[in-house]
């Protein structure tokens, strides 16, 4: 099995998650972060004086899959979170080693 993060605009949460659903992915975690790649910062004037903005909001999603599934989440993802600019953000596939469903004690993929 393997865990997709994929660190993501804001606003492309819906259209990601939309497109998920449409390839039939069965669960996901969503989580606010904030950080910065090549984007780096930008400054923000509030109450006329000037600020340096140095991490960036941003979306992770994390979706746990069985190893045949990988290719498609990730081709899906990448489409649906890219606008063409600079900060669309990054895909990341780890190897998961062992899922346990809490509820029931099911393991493997039968949890996920």
């Amino acid at each position: 099995m393997k865990k997709i993060e994929a660190i993501i605009k804001p606003y492309k949460l819906d259209e990601v998650k939309e497109a998920l659903n449409g390839i039939a992915v069965k669960g996901m975690t969503i989580t606010d972060v904030k950080g910065y790649g090549r984007q780096k910062g930008h400054a923000e004037i509030y109450r006329g004086a000037e600020y340096i903005v140095d991490f960036i909001p941003k979306i992770k999603i994390e979706v746990v899959t069985a190893d045949d599934n990988v290719d498609r989440i990730v081709d899906c993802i990448r489409q649906a979170a890219s606008s063409g600019k600079i900060g669309d953000g990054k895909i990341f596939v780890l190897p998961v080693e062992r899922v346990i469903r809490v509820r029931t004690g099911e393991e493997g993929e039968d949890a996920v």
